[in-house]
Formats: C-alpha cells, sequence, structure tokens
C-alpha cells in the first residue's frame, strides 16, 4: 500500500470514519475512497452494499474485477435511561458488536451493578452527550419518559448524523413529545427521524421484548437501504 494511502486511512479511521480501499486485482491499483464520498463514486452501489454490511470483498465491474477492502467504526448505541429495558438491550447490543454507553443523572438507576460491563455516566445529557461526539455510526434511543432527560437528549441526538434515533411511549406520548420539541426549534422534518413508538411492531410486552424490538429495528437502520425499509 502506498504510504499516502495509508496515511489517509489512518487519518479516516481514526476520525471514526468510513473508508475503502478498492483494490484493481489485475494491476494491483489502489485507490482509497471516503465513505462520505463514496455516493459520487463509478462503483457507488457496490461501495453502499459493502459500508453497510461492514464486509470486505470481491466484486466484478465493468472495468474487471476488484476487491474492497471495508474499513468502519465499530458501531456504538447511546442509551439514556438506566431503565429495566436498558438492562436487556444493552448487553443485546453488546453480542451485536455495539460500544453500549448509558446516560441517566438518577445515581440510584445509572450503577454499574445493574450494567456491568457497560460505560455508565450519571450525568445530566447536556453534560454527557457533547464529549461524546456521536456520528453517523451511531444508534441513539431515549428510554426514560421523564421529558427533563429524553428531549435535550434527542435534541442533541437530532442536531448529529446518528444512522437511528429511537424514543420509548405511546403515539399519545410522542405526540406531545413532538410538540414540545417544535417549541424548541426543531423542524418536522428533523422530528420524522424519530422512531416512535419505539422498535419493530412484533407484539412486544415485557422489556426484554421491547428490546429485542429496538435491537432489530436498529439493525435494520444499520445494514438496509433506506429504500428497503419504506
Amino acid at each position: 500500500m502506498r504510504l499516502d494511502i495509508l496515511s489517509a486511512l489512518n487519518a479516516e479511521r481514526a476520525a471514526r470514519r468510513a473508508v475503502v480501499i478498492v483494490t484493481d486485482v489485475s494491476g494491483g491499483h489502489q485507490r482509497l475512497v471516503r465513505g462520505s464520498d463514496a455516493r459520487n463514486d463509478p462503483l457507488a452501489d457496490l461501495l453502499d452494499k459493502h459500508l453497510r454490511s461492514g464486509k470486505s470483498g470481491m466484486e466484478e465491474t465493468p472495468q474487471g474485477r476488484v476487491f474492497l477492502t471495508v474499513h468502519v467504526p465499530p458501531p456504538r448505541l447511546v442509551i439514556t435511561g438506566a431503565v429495566h429495558i436498558s438492562q436487556a438491550l444493552a448487553p443485546m447490543a453488546r453480542l451485536l458488536g455495539y460500544d453500549v454507553i448509558i446516560v441517566d443523572p438518577r445515581t440510584a438507576f445509572a450503577t454499574p451493578e445493574r450494567f456491568p460491563d457497560v460505560k455508565v455516566l450519571a450525568q445530566w445529557p447536556d453534560q454527557a452527550l457533547p464529549p461524546l461526539n456521536i456520528d453517523r455510526y451511531t444508534a441513539f434511543v431515549a428510554l426514560t419518559h421523564d421529558p427533563k432527560i429524553d428531549d435535550p437528549a434527542l435534541m442533541h441526538a437530532l442536531s448529529r448524523d446518528c444512522f437511528y434515533i429511537g424514543a420509548l411511549g405511546s403515539k399519545k406520548t410522542h405526540g406531545r413529545r413532538l410538540e414540545r420539541l417544535k417549541e424548541q426549534g426543531i423542524s418536522d422534518s428533523q422530528l420524522a427521524r424519530i422512531h416512535a413508538p419505539i422498535g419493530l411492531s412484533i407484539g412486544a410486552v415485557s422489556p426484554p421484548e421491547i428490546a429485542v424490538s429496538i435491537v432489530a429495528e436498529i439493525t435494520a437502520g444499520l445494514r438496509q437501504p433506506p429504500e428497503a425499509r419504506a
């Protein structure tokens, strides 16, 4: 690999940005495609497929065979609310390879004992979230039912390029939430990014079942193209 490509690759990975190295199998020529530039590349469809799967592989193109070496940052799940659903959701997400962070200022709930092997921040969202540098490989869920915690957290998530944002609550509860967020200047197009009621509609009742529905919807958001989720 050329030194300039290696340097660019290391810089993108350090910044948690996706990169694909395209190698011409017949001639060995390599080029680097940043994730942000993939949609304008001649191999846009192939790059999108591999970036979504996170898998490297060989592909046939009109110009010949290429090998796509994919580098994507590990996905993160940021949860506001150290609640029962979170206790089930966190280990499920970790099993799927997510770095999980729990944010909840209520110190009686946000404890290492309730969330072993998970980073727990017993802080208000406006203090805890900005240093996390939430990005396009972050899923965000709000689970407290407390507007003082969930609303500012959702406002922060909506200002970032998260690939998934979800919030717990019935349609009636979410309707009230939307009105509050509109009063804070959040646009309708931004509000449409929130998945609520959260999770796939599988008839979930218990906290573990609700966690299954949430992690399934997050997975769809990470792996499927938008048209497949419509």
